[in-house]
């Protein structure tokens, strides 16, 4: 292998995941419509809607103080000339009027947040703001969701007032007095968001040519390089080892930022599921690049010349040869095709491994699960062309069978 191969190799193996980072910042996080359809599953996710719950019920209790109601009604009792006594004993009442008021809020909060209301108001709130929380990566920006100094929240004002309506509605007079609530829900907060920006932007940027270069890298290397076939398994092999790291990386980030969460992110398990959600698109396109790293080491080393392979390949072949055989035997043939097809196998191998290169480039967001389909696809076409090139290898020793003698029949003329 070259110097100049090797370096295009090592290179390429480190861009790989750099790619796929840059394609999720690209396709996902930026794209409004694609960030709404990650997202919107969140409003019915057990743990947002109980986060959603106590953090509506705070916003209203924070408005409805029992105290204060129950000393204005004492000091009304007291202007009508009743004795103290009943003042106190009304002033007494104020633990069960906020344990009432907070029990009707939680559940006129809980009935709200389980309703489809909350999912549209979920959904629609993202939508608006979506500018605003993909310039959580870029300090631009500010509505329902916010960003301000590595703090990323989502205003629960909307949710508020429906809620207020809903107590109101239920008999809950003093929930009237509830003014407009500015009330934020923190989603992520990150010492480190800040110092990010710049490089979130710059993977923006890159989103559309990086996957493109990594490829084209990767090419040229594995073409300079002496022995190719190694090359390209060494290629395929570095790539999903830099993918691993990442998916380990991932890991680590994910336990020590819900092991470090600050008190203003109440729910771990809320802050589980959106971090989860988030990324989980991530997570697929680096198990889907460590997937098809070892589908194409495996797939170049089995194609070529070590003993193993050799093996494999003979083994198949004359399984092939004698099922084409037995079908011969029963009058089951492919005639000139079968023919055809053995004198051509190679470029037919190869056309089925291009077909099925193209499927997986055009194919949207592919997973692991993809290439394991495509890599079904693939053997079902290997397996056909190898039995009908060996009916084509069989066919010629019945063409050529002996057949009755020509010739005058008996003795010589003379």
């Amino acid at each position: 292998m070259s110097t100049l191969s090797a370096v295009l190799i090592t290179l390429t193996c480190i861009l790989v995941p750099v790619s796929l980072i840059t394609v999720w910042v690209h396709d996902i996080v930026l794209d409004t419509d694609r960030y709404v359809e990650t997202v919107s599953p969140l409003a019915s996710n057990p743990a947002i809607e109980a986060a959603a719950v106590n953090r509506i019920t705070e916003a209203v209790n924070v408005r409805v103080d029992g105290v204060q109601v129950t000393s204005d009604v004492a000091a009304w009792l007291d202007s009508q000339g009743l004795p103290p006594r009943v003042g106190q004993a009304v002033k007494g009442l104020a633990p069960e009027l906020n344990d009432a008021v907070t029990q009707v809020t939680d559940k006129a909060a809980t009935r709200f947040v389980r309703s489809d209301r909350f999912e549209t108001v979920w959904t629609d709130a993202n939508r608006a703001a979506h500018s605003a929380l993909v310039h959580a990566l870029t300090g631009k920006g500010r509505g329902a969701v916010g960003v301000d100094e590595g703090t990323v929240t989502l205003d629960v004002g909307a949710a508020v007032e429906t809620v207020k309506r809903d107590l109101v509605a239920a008999g809950v007079s003093p929930a009237e007095k509830i003014p407009e609530v500015d009330k934020q829900m923190v989603l992520i907060r990150s010492d480190k968001l800040q110092k990010i920006r710049s490089a979130a932007h710059a993977l923006d940027v890159l989103g559309n040519w990086l996957p493109v270069i990594t490829v084209l890298l990767g090419a040229i290397g594995v073409f300079l390089a002496r022995r190719r076939r190694r090359a390209l398994v060494a290629t395929a092999l570095g790539a999903a080892a830099a993918c691993l790291i990442i998916a380990i990386a991932l890991a680590i980030a994910r336990r020590f930022y819900l092991d470090h969460l600050p008190e203003q992110v109440q729910s771990r398990a809320a802050a589980s599921a959106i971090f989860d959600t988030l990324l989980r698109f991530l997570k697929n396109s680096v198990r889907t690049g460590i997937v098809l790293g070892l589908v194409v080491a495996i797939g170049a080393y089995l194609s070529g010349a070590g003993r193993l392979p050799r093996a494999l390949r003979g083994s198949m072949d004359r399984t092939a040869d004698s099922i084409a055989r037995r079908a011969g035997a029963h009058g089951i043939g492919t005639g000139r095709v079968g023919t055809w097809v053995a004198a051509q196998r190679r470029w037919l191998v190869i056309g089925a491994l291009l077909l099925v290169a193209l499927w997986f480039a055009l194919w949207n967001h592919p997973t692991a699960l993809t290439i394991l389909l495509l890599v079904a696809v693939l053997l079902v076409l290997l397996a056909i062309i190898a039995l009908l090139a060996a009916t084509g290898r069989t066919t010629p020793s019945s063409e050529h069978a002996p057949k009755g003698r020509s010739g005058p029949v008996g003795g010589s003329a003379t």
